[in-house]
């Protein structure tokens, strides 16, 4: 059965604060118990708090989270250097899934880039395959961006035919495309599925006044970035029951609620606001399990 739980990005800054157990507690108090780990250190001390959750929380993990390649001033992992601990610390968390959240900066130089990234990205998938674990590819909107008459996304799935796919749907409609249809393009390639809603906002008051007052860069700027926002799902834009059912159709084995920015609202109560959504679906049995 196929599960819905949240992206652990979300509470960062809450773990360096107050550490791992008493945010996952704080999770499991809001009604989730499954996680998707990424930007949280991979500290000797995180990852035992979070192997202490699954027995004494009943956390379960999606994924965990993987680069291919970081600068050298970096301390996140990656599959170049850390390989065999990536896949120890899956298997201590009891999770056959490791994703990449972005390609590194340097894929977006060039094609010539962008193809060395692919087929390094097939390198580690396969891999991956060979000690159980999928790889997977979560996308934003820049894979829609096209060479050679093609996306980046329709490039990386045929070059790296070994990878997964974690496809992100507020990504996929900033991109321009329908998440539903792109979900059904996805059969069988896929692992997860971000639940990430996207609203359009009204121009908020400084922003009128200030063009009001004369400032002639306030709405532009506005009506090219900020009117899209990331919100709790159910408060944009995207019709959810149909996403959700079509991404399970597609093989999906967990469905991830994320929020990258909630705007001065608690996060805890973002997730609320989601859950209750998608009880309101029916989908409270992905959530309980």
């Amino acid at each position: 059965m196929a599960r819905i739980g949240i992206q652990l990005m979300m509470l960062r800054d809450h773990i360096a604060e107050q550490g791992v157990l008493p945010v996952l507690q704080r999770v499991r108090e809001t009604g989730y118990s499954v996680v998707e780990v990424s930007q949280i250190p991979m500290t000797a001390q995180n990852v035992a708090d979070m192997e202490r959750a699954r027995t004494e929380l009943g956390i379960e993990y999606a994924a965990i989270s993987a680069k291919t390649t970081a600068p050298p001033s970096s301390q996140d992992q990656t599959l170049v250097e850390h390989f065999d601990l990536l896949v120890e610390e899956a298997q201590m968390l009891g999770t056959s899934m490791i994703r990449i959240g972005m390609m590194p900066m340097e894929a977006m130089r060039s094609p010539e880039a962008f193809f060395a990234f692919c087929d390094e990205a097939e390198q580690y998938a396969a891999r991956m395959q060979e000690a159980g674990i999928s790889l997977s590819y979560h996308n934003h909107h820049v894979e829609f961006a096209r060479i050679d008459g093609r996306t980046l996304l329709e490039h990386l799935r045929e070059k790296a035919p070994s990878l997964r796919f974690e496809i992100d749907c507020h990504w996929v409609q900033r991109g321009g495309r329908d998440p539903e249809r792109t979900l059904q393009q996805f059969d069988g390639v896929l692992d997860m599925v971000h639940l990430k809603d996207y609203r359009i906002t009204l121009p908020p008051a400084e922003v009128l006044a200030a063009m009001d007052a004369g400032d002639t860069t306030a709405f532009p700027t506005y009506w090219q970035g900020s009117i899209v926002q990331f919100a709790e799902v159910g408060q944009g834009t995207l019709d959810w029951a149909p996403v959700i059912e079509q991404g399970i159709a597609s093989g999906a084995q967990h469905l991830l609620v994320e929020q990258d920015l909630t705007y001065g609202r608690d996060i805890f109560e973002s997730l609320a606001m989601s859950r209750a959504h998608l009880v309101d679906l029916g989908y409270e049995e992905l959530i309980e399990g």
